[in-house]
């Protein structure tokens, strides 16, 4: 579990001082101040980073349109390939800021860049807005946007008996069909584990030596290799795949495009997207205005309407309507037969996960 020590809020600026400098009309949680800190009349434009596809039209039109209308503050949008530690290493030793917010970044790549006191302190756990985030969904350094899950998907028309645990998905003999993987240890290793007989509560520390063994035994039967979510989505709607462990946002964007595929959420294995501050950004207080303005239960409402993760905040539900919401990872009915993922073992562990998994798919 991520760790969830407080820490203190910023004291800089009054909320009356904050309302003269931006003209905040206030929506949603009206009473709560968005603003942390003293914004320099001259900073009204701030960079975030988005993971592109239907992500930069949901943040754009739930988030960075509001907050421009409301406080007239600018947030240009800019889309970069996944986990970039290496793009936001670059930016903070060198203080050249492409942007200046990580949105939609894996809290285990948030952990390990934080570490390397690379990311900012965001210092609003006692602000009312964060503090009904739960607390497993946020740590001093990074704050939770949305849950991602990784669950089996299946073609309706080609799948009648439908695997319910992940020792069902690895026994090819009583659950014949095409099957597809994730060409990456994240999930792979958790999911080889379970079907190996592992616990839920017994997979971490992962044994990676057993996951790869239980991977052994499917490997002639995956039929393909999927490396990013516009991949997955292609291939069940192609048909390519008859059921594969993937993001439950693109086994939903198949179906929603007509594809016969349905979810199978048993021991789904969800994950948490984070807002972050690069370290050193001299934009670091509006980033903060920005973040706690993105969290409002109805904003996040609003971005399920473009990516069907789901919301941290469980207030977002009351204005999801119920055919969605009953999609969503953090839904009650689906967040209780998921495992999460830990995030700090694997902050620990990615390289020597991905040095055995590079070995494995060569070898």
């Amino acid at each position: 579990m991520a760790d969830t020590r407080k820490t203190a809020g910023s004291a800089g600026g009054s909320r009356r001082d904050f309302l003269k400098t931006v003209g905040v009309a206030g929506v949603g949680l009206a009473a709560a101040p968005y603003f942390i800190g003293s914004a320099r009349a001259e900073s009204k434009r701030i960079m975030v980073r988005d993971p592109g596809g239907t992500w930069t039209k949901g943040f754009k039109e739930s988030f960075f349109d509001p907050f421009l209308k409301e406080t007239g503050i600018e947030v240009v949008s800019i889309t970069s390939a996944a986990e970039p530690t290496a793009e936001i290493r670059s930016m903070v030793e060198t203080g050249n800021y492409t942007w200046d917010i990580g949105g939609s970044m894996s809290l285990s790549s948030i952990n390990q860049l934080a570490a390397a006191n690379l990311i900012e302190p965001h210092k609003l756990d006692d602000h009312p807005v964060i503090k009904t985030i739960p607390a497993h969904y946020r740590t001093p350094y990074a704050i939770g946007s949305d849950i991602y899950s990784t669950a089996i998907g299946y073609n309706t028309e080609k799948i009648k008996k439908v695997p319910q645990s992940w020792k069902d998905y690895w026994d090819v003999k009583n659950f014949p069909g095409r099957r597809g993987l994730r060409k990456y240890p994240f999930d792979s290793v958790e999911q080889a584990l379970m079907a190996d007989g592992v616990a839920p509560g017994d997979l971490y520390p992962c044994d990676l030596d057993r996951a790869f063994k239980s991977m052994d035994r499917i490997r002639g039967d995956i039929s393909a290799w999927w490396t990013s979510g516009a991949q997955a989505t292609q291939m069940f709607s192609s048909g390519e795949v008859d059921m594969m462990p993937t993001w439950v946002a693109r086994i939903l964007a198949a179906r929603d495009a007509g594809a016969p595929v349905a979810i199978s959420w048993n021991q789904h294995i969800w994950g948490v997207d984070v807002w972050a501050i690069l370290k050193g950004t001299p934009k670091a207080d509006i980033c903060r205005q920005f973040i706690a303005f993105a969290c409002d239960p109805q904003r996040q409402a609003k971005l399920t309407e473009y990516v069907m993760n789901g919301p941290t905040q469980p207030e977002a539900f009351k204005y999801i309507p119920q055919d969605r919401a009953r999609d969503l990872a953090t839904h009650p009915d689906n967040i209780k037969l998921g495992i999460g993922i830990d995030n700090d073992y694997w902050a620990k562990n990615k390289g020597e996960a991905l040095d055995h998994f590079n070995e494995w798919i060569l070898g």
